[in-house]
C-alpha cells in the first residue's frame, strides 16, 4: 500500500512540474519579456496579470500549493534518490544530478523571489518596472537571478524529458534522443527569454 502511494506521489510531482508550474514559468518569463519592448509595455503587462478575476485563488491553487507540494516531494526525492547508471548511463546520471542540484537552488531563488516581489507588493510596493529595475541593478542580485532563472529552466526543461519518459510518451531509444534535443532548444529559448529580461533590468539594454 505504501508503495503505490508513493507511486502515486511521485507520478504527480512529474506531472505538476509540467501543469501547472512549468507552463507558469514559461507564461512568467514571456510576461517580464515585456520590458524589454519598454517601461511601459512591461508595466501593462505586469498589470494585465496581477488584476486577472480571482487572481489570489488562481495563484494559491494553480500557483503556490502545486509548488509547495513539488518541493516537499522534490527535497525528499533528493535525498533519497539513487544514481541509475544501467539504465540512464554516464550522460543522463549527470544530468540526474543536476535536476536535484538545480532544485534545491530554484527552491531558495523561488522563495526569495516572492518575498521581494509578492509580500513587498502586498505591503505596499508597486508591482511595476522600477521594482524590478530596483532589484537588479544590484550587482550581487543580478547574478543570484541569473543563477536562479538558469537553475528554474534547467529543471523544467530536464524534468519535462523525465515526464515525457516516465509517462509513456517517449519509451523507444530513438524516441528519447529526440526529447533530449527538444528539451535542450526548450532550454536554450527559455532561458534566453529569462536572461535577455534580466540583462534589460540591470542594464537598460
Amino acid at each position: 500500500m505504501a508503495e503505490h502511494r508513493e507511486y502515486f506521489y511521485r507520478r504527480l510531482h512529474s506531472l505538476l512540474g509540467v501543469v501547472p508550474i512549468g507552463l507558469f514559468l514559461i507564461n512568467h518569463l514571456v510576461v517580464n519579456h515585456f520590458a524589454v519592448y519598454g517601461e511601459e509595455s512591461f508595466n501593462k503587462a505586469a498589470s494585465f496579470m496581477h488584476n486577472l478575476p480571482f487572481v489570489l485563488a488562481l495563484e494559491i491553487f494553480v500557483i503556490y500549493l502545486p509548488i509547495l507540494f513539488h518541493a516537499i516531494l522534490g527535497v525528499y526525492i533528493v535525498f533519497v534518490a539513487k544514481n541509475n547508471v544501467r539504465r540512464y548511463g554516464f550522460f543522463r546520471n549527470w544530468l540526474f544530478y543536476l535536476q536535484r542540484i538545480t532544485g534545491i537552488i530554484t527552491l531558495v531563488f523561488i522563495a526569495w523571489h516572492v518575498f521581494e516581489t509578492r509580500v513587498q507588493v502586498a505591503l505596499g510596493a508597486s508591482l511595476d518596472y522600477s521594482l524590478m529595475e530596483g532589484i537588479l541593478t544590484n550587482p550581487v542580485m543580478f547574478w543570484f537571478y541569473v543563477i536562479g532563472v538558469l537553475s528554474a529552466v534547467f529543471h523544467f526543461s530536464n524534468g519535462l524529458w523525465g515526464f515525457l519518459v516516465s509517462w509513456g510518451f517517449a519509451q523507444s531509444p530513438r524516441s528519447q534522443k529526440i526529447v533530449t534535443y527538444a528539451t535542450l532548444l526548450v532550454f536554450l529559448v527559455v532561458s534566453y527569454i529569462g536572461i535577455r529580461t534580466l540583462i534589460t533590468f540591470a542594464y537598460g539594454v
